[in-house]
């Protein structure tokens, strides 16, 4: 039976409460600094004894000091819903509304044209190197990243935004997954976060170039795109503002920048809503 049911807001956290009798309350806090938006992310923390914490049923991973980090896709809905469940069998649902985003759109009055090269060799090429992103995600490193404020990779304008995309006479092209930086060629870029190196190409990908790949810990992981030079290797940890590149234009690319995306598990999240100045100016 439940004993009480009870919402704490403030500027700083929001915190959820769920007692059952006598029994231990369960709590689930998110802390400040995140957004709860398409392309966002959320930072908390589960009381102890929670036995598992779940997002729309999928399992979250939180740490021994209750600590977790959740993201939005691009395309995630409106909704939803964090569960947390103690020892004891108590639980909590916590609703979780996610604002939508005004996405640069733009709408071209022309075919789509066919996108590079679709011999058999190419093809057995992508498949190989989707398979090494593949692997490189699933790896788990143990790092603690996720848990820090994220720093810029790189000085320079934000040429290319996460979430734009052409529609082509009504057939919408892939939207842009990650974030731009126009840095001059060879300008070194850091590591935004602590992390470790998961994927350092040996050769460069067909499309992404000098691909680079950190996980950061708990399914957060960075990648970066289109380097002239890594200047790490897979395994190595790196810790946050420590060159690990320089910027250049290798694989599909038409001017030196560096490209940057993050995912949390399978979502594609935006980059510049891990920046806390400029987090504040990056959604409309």
């Amino acid at each position: 039976m439940i004993g009480r049911r009870e919402f704490i807001a403030g500027s700083s956290a929001t915190l959820a409460t769920l007692s059952l009798g006598n029994s231990p309350p369960v709590r689930v806090a998110i802390d400040a600094g995140g957004k709860s938006t398409q392309g966002g992310w959320l930072r908390g923390r589960v009381s102890p004894g929670t036995r598992s914490l779940m997002l729309d049923d999928k399992p979250v991973a939180f740490a021994a000091d209750g600590k977790f980090v959740i993201a939005f896709d691009r395309d995630a809905g409106p909704a939803a819903q964090l569960v947390a469940i103690h020892t004891n069998g108590s639980s909590f649902a916590m609703p979780l509304s996610i604002s939508p985003r005004a996405w640069k759109i733009e709408h071209i009055n022309a075919a789509r044209r066919p996108g590079g090269i679709t011999d058999e060799n190419y093809a057995r090429l992508r498949k190989a190197e989707l398979a090494r992103i593949s692997a490189a995600r699933k790896i788990e490193t143990g790092a603690q990243g996720w848990r820090q404020d994220f720093i810029r990779p790189a000085p320079g304008r934000f040429s290319g935004r996460f979430g734009s995309q052409r529609v082509y006479r009504g057939q919408p092209g892939a939207y842009h997954s990650g974030l731009d930086i126009a840095g001059g060629a060879n300008t070194p870029f850091v590591a935004p976060a602590d992390g470790v190196v998961i994927l350092a190409a040996d050769a460069p990908f067909s499309l992404e170039g000098n691909l680079l790949m950190i996980d950061h810990g708990m399914g957060l992981n960075s990648a970066f795109l289109h380097s002239s030079q890594l200047l790490v290797k897979e395994g190595d940890a790196v810790i946050r503002g420590q060159q690990i590149g320089r910027i250049g234009s290798t694989g599909r690319a038409t001017g030196p920048h560096l490209h940057w995306s993050m995912k949390w598990r399978e979502n594609r999240i935006d980059p510049i809503l891990m920046l806390p100045d400029v987090v504040a100016t990056a959604t409309r």
